[in-house]
């Protein structure tokens, strides 16, 4: 017998520049829930920026920081999450998130996600001599964990506010849903 899920928030998932946090403000601003981006949040409590976390202590130490704000969104409720391009991975992570979160994967071809990315300094896995390369290989490494997500939306072509409509739908209609016993 498994534990049924206790939807209460919605989680968003996904490579950078796959839209989380511009659609995940308009998914929040529609329920009135809080919008949280973990990103946002691991700068504020440690008060260094990720790509400094990155060079000082490596990638481990910011997954750690991820894993410690995954447990404490167990008791969380009426929030819009945006979470870290690698935080699902972890299947640790995503069994968590997926307990009391739908989470949505928004998805994107690695050349529009270079499109979107280009010109932002803040993303420290795009800084080498091929981001294209790197987003590819990323992609490639991450696209199983993404698959696993409640839903997936393609953002290609859609405007925000169209991908927004189809994160809330995915919402509502799990809200209606029994749980499973």
């Amino acid at each position: 017998m498994s534990v049924p899920r206790q939807i209460r928030n919605i989680a968003l998932a996904g490579f950078m520049g796959a839209g989380k946090s511009s659609v995940g403000r308009l998914v929040a601003a529609e329920l009135q829930f809080e919008f949280v981006d973990t990103d946002e949040v691991i700068e504020r409590r440690t008060g260094v920026k990720i790509s400094e976390i990155f060079a000082q202590h490596g990638e481990a130490a910011f997954r750690k920081f991820e894993c410690d704000l995954v447990a404490e969104m167990t008791g969380w409720s009426g929030r819009v999450i945006s979470t870290g391009g690698g935080l699902v991975v972890n299947p640790a992570n995503l069994a968590s998130l997926k307990y009391h979160s739908l989470v949505v994967c928004l998805w994107a071809t690695p050349e529009t996600i270079y499109q979107r990315t280009k010109h932002q300094t803040h993303r420290p896995l795009l800084q080498g001599p091929d981001p294209l390369g790197k987003i590819r290989d990323l992609l490639a490494t991450r696209e199983a964990a993404y698959k696993q997500a409640d839903v997936l939306v393609n953002t290609e072509q859609r405007s925000l506010k169209e991908i927004a409509a189809h994160v809330l739908h995915n919402y509502r209609a799990a809200q209606q849903q029994p749980p499973r016993s």
